[in-house]
């Protein structure tokens, strides 16, 4: 993969700061979509398990992020176990903009505005590169799961479940 810089955002210069090789892909996001993940696989010719999705909850008064496939759901007790809590909830779509300084269907794991506790579910693993959020909807960044768990500092557990 190439390093691009590409883009230009928080996420790019992140990664490009840690001299992290990775490959910028954009794609025409249309916001009618009922998924925003499985409308970047589709759009990037790329099996979805390999995109994932970056949800923002909260963990006992603190937000926390878990990374899992777009063809999963986030398992909120399995979160919360992995970052030493008892229980887990979605977190207010303006508490994870605001925290992250990305907006929702746009957030990346790396380049946030405050450096959250991060959860990579283990089935990124599987694969050589995944893929998640630029920074802005119509842009991914495509990387090896060991480079986004060394930029952000992620723990990898399973904390993905099946979509019902």
């Amino acid at each position: 993969m190439a390093k691009k810089k590409n883009g230009g955002t928080p996420a790019t210069v992140a990664l490009a700061r840690h001299g992290v090789d990775f490959t910028a892909h954009t794609y025409v996001h249309d916001p009618r979509v009922s998924s925003f993940g499985l409308e970047a696989a589709q759009a990037l010719g790329v099996e979805a398990d390999r995109v994932f999705k970056t949800l923002v909850a909260s963990a006992e008064g603190s937000l926390v992020v878990g990374i899992v496939p777009v063809t999963r759901q986030l398992d909120l007790k399995a979160l919360a176990r992995s970052v030493g809590s008892s229980k887990a909830t979605m977190a207010e779509q303006s508490a994870a903009e605001r925290s992250t300084g990305y907006v929702v269907g746009g957030i990346s794991p790396i380049g946030q505005k405050r450096s959250l506790l991060t959860v990579l579910d283990d089935s990124a693993l599987a694969h050589p590169t995944i893929f998640v959020s630029g920074g802005r909807r119509g842009l991914d960044l495509e990387l090896t799961p060991a480079h986004l768990v060394a930029v952000v500092g992620a723990r990898v557990e399973r904390i993905a479940r099946p979509e019902h």
